[in-house]
């Protein structure tokens, strides 16, 4: 074999095992969308709108006191640890409206505990956050899924005033466990409801923040976008795909679906040869926080039509201990200082810490045609809960 061949070969070979690797963690599912979009906005020069460019960071947490099967009383330090340290950490940073950051606690139907709730709803009122709705359910029908909704937004809304209200009616935002939105998992399991936007719509959902969820087969092959999915009732997955929001546009389908950053970060390689998946999820990880902060900018999620409005959304399970020892143990820290260092600078980027009900607020007026400082829309369709 000549030193070309062989070269051939071994060129073959590392194709066929970077495509593998790729395959085994689902990126097949959404790489083609993720560059088509990407290559879209290099075209289109989404990028280049000049100054300022207003950033949205909202930090959404899986939060989930009793996971591995914890006892009460350590659902109770885990959640007390948040009480303790989450104000420390957040009362050094400010963004450009004066906000120190907000946290988003999708807390578990399942888990309910009142005197978790109560010690959230103090931190809450300080102004460190807001709880919204999460819930794992396994082989459930909708009306299964409606009883659970009814009990649990009644609850929120009715014992501990953490929801807020429009038309008289609670609204929420919402967290799928496990990532099975609309029974989305290959193997059925870890949800069962076909029609689950329609479900949670009626019951009062705003949103969905489920997404983005490689390298879980859960993943849609839409990334790094804002849309509105519409249900088929009869199939899984009906988020897959739907309509961007658009400034101008109208609401259309069942359920709105926002989408935190995802990449390929060729940076960080697993043998040289498989680039590391940037999901957005905070917890130990082994790339410099300024590295990632960047990576999500880059991908540049908005409203369709309003580009200088850009949202980052990052995910965690931070009641477990790995989790909020690697926040509380400087990581927060660094995450917000390369926030402040590379999205508030004062000239080419205008930082503002969101919650997920702020960040709905402020797509919903950029969808309406709203311009200007994003920060004056926090409230601008849902009110802060009553109870805060």
């Amino acid at each position: 074999m000549t030193i070309v061949a062989l070269g051939a070969a071994l060129l073959a070979a590392a194709i066929l095992l970077l495509a593998f690797g790729l395959y085994r963690r689902n990126v097949h599912q959404w790489i083609v969308p993720h560059t088509r979009r990407a290559l879209a906005m290099a075209r289109s020069g989404a990028r280049d709108v000049g100054a300022p460019v207003h950033v949205m960071f909202l930090f959404v947490d899986h939060y989930e006191p009793l996971a591995f099967g914890a006892d009460d009383e350590l659902g109770r330090r885990r959640v007390q640890r948040w009480i303790d340290e989450y104000p420390r950490l957040a009362s050094r940073f400010r963004d450009a409206d004066g906000c120190h950051p907000k946290h988003s606690f999708f807390y578990p139907e399942e888990e309910y505990r009142p005197e978790y709730l109560n010690q959230l709803g103090e931190l809450c009122r300080a102004g460190f956050g807001e709880v919204e709705v999460h819930l794992h359910h396994d082989n459930d029908t909708a009306a299964g899924l409606s009883e659970k909704l009814n009990r649990f937004v009644g609850i929120l809304h009715e014992r501990h005033g953490m929801l807020p209200t429009k038309e008289g009616k609670p609204r929420f935002a919402f967290i799928h466990g496990n990532w099975a939105l609309d029974n989305s998992r290959c193997d059925g399991r870890w949800c069962g409801v076909d029609n689950e936007l329609q479900v949670l719509a009626a019951h009062g959902c705003y949103a969905d923040y489920t997404m983005p969820s490689a390298p879980d087969d859960t993943q849609t092959s839409t990334v790094n976008s804002i849309y509105y999915a519409g249900d088929d009732p009869h199939a899984p997955k009906s988020h897959d795909t739907g309509i961007e929001v658009q400034v101008g546009g109208r609401p259309s389908g069942d359920l709105l679906i926002f989408q935190g950053p995802l990449a390929l970060n060729w940076r960080r390689r697993k043998l040289g040869l498989w680039p590391k998946i940037e999901n957005s999820d905070i917890e130990p990880h082994d790339v410099p926080m300024a590295e990632r902060v960047g990576i999500w900018l880059r991908q540049w999620v908005h409203v369709k039509g309003r580009p200088d409005w850009v949202f980052i959304k990052v995910h965690t399970h931070g009641a477990i201990e790995p989790n909020a020892d690697w926040i509380f143990g400087g990581e927060g820290e660094r995450l917000f200082e390369a926030l402040q260092q590379q999205c508030n600078d004062g000239r080419r980027f205008v930082l503002h810490y969101v919650t997920a009900r702020e960040a709905y607020n402020i797509v919903k007026a950029a969808e309406a045609g709203e311009t200007g400082n994003p920060g004056r829309f926090r409230d601008y369709l849902l009110e802060p809960p009553a109870g805060h």
